[in-house]
């Protein structure tokens, strides 16, 4: 006869660990170069596997940008593509596997990466993915409120009335300089709450609170070196927009190897 003090001790299925936050390092801005590196190294050593995930994310930029033309949304265009990158990180979900699975000498497929990924579902990689895209919406609707607000008796009946009204009337500037502000906040807020938080998902057995409270313990002890991290990230991709978002197929995988290893830099590792 079984006890109720047996049954009681007995899981019915193995949960994420709900321990602490992790002991978080000091990084430095050479931490941020040999995360680079490696990162790079990473992308040589599969290039065409890398190259993969930046030239989907590149099409589904391409094809978003398409379908705000063909709806007729003109005006979503531009916090479309600056907003793009916000969902960066959750893309390169597969990028890191590839990076963790070389850092220890493992070989790997197609089957390997693709398979690892879907399995994400079942764990707290999706409720990451909620955050990241429910910020992007909050950006998107934002964008909607000041437009209505700064620009509300301008008529968008092309790309070419929209960019003029917006870079060359006094309107569009000021509807240019809140947009920019209250982007860069979100932008910082979700930078912080995802530095490490996607790769640690991936990495180890932990719930998606613990995974975002460890990215801002990283950012919070390391605000320069994030900060300049930061920088980078937006830049490289932004640029790498320019010529039709194909830049994206080169710096998305190296930005995502890089992000990997500069989170084995920043978190330390699991014990035992």
């Amino acid at each position: 006869m079984t006890s109720k003090t047996e049954e009681s001790t007995q899981p019915d299925a193995p949960t994420p660990q709900q321990g602490g936050i992790p002991e978080v390092n000091k990084v430095t801005a050479d931490d941020i170069t040999a995360s680079l590196k490696a990162g790079f190294s990473d992308f040589l050593a599969h290039p065409f596997m890398s190259g993969f995930f930046g030239l989907f994310y590149a099409v589904f930029g391409i094809l978003l940008v398409w379908c705000l033309v063909w709806l007729g949304k003109i005006w979503m265009i531009i916090p479309a593509v600056v907003g793009f990158p916000l969902v960066a990180p959750f893309a390169a979900a597969g990028l890191y596997e590839m990076s963790r699975r070389l850092q220890k000498g493992e070989s790997f497929g197609w089957a390997d990466i693709l398979t690892v990924m879907a399995d994400q579902r079942k764990r707290e990689m999706g409720w990451m993915a909620f955050v990241t895209l429910f910020i992007f919406w909050v950006w998107m609707y934002q964008v909607r409120l000041w437009l209505a607000i700064v620009l509300q008796n301008a008529s968008f009946s092309d790309v070419g009335g929209f960019l003029n009204t917006v870079f060359f009337t006094p309107e569009g500037w000021t509807f240019l300089a809140i947009g920019t502000c209250s982007g860069a906040l979100l932008s910082a807020a979700l930078f912080t709450v995802t530095v490490v938080a996607m790769p640690m998902l991936l990495d180890r057995e932990c719930d998606f609170v613990t995974a975002m409270l460890t990215s801002v313990e990283v950012v919070k002890q390391n605000p320069v070196v994030m900060l300049g991290w930061a920088a980078i990230i937006s830049v490289t991709v932004l640029l790498s927009m320019v010529p039709a978002f194909l830049g994206l197929i080169f710096t998305l995988p190296i930005l995502g190897h890089t992000t990997w290893h500069l989170y084995q830099r920043a978190v330390a590792p699991v014990e035992g």
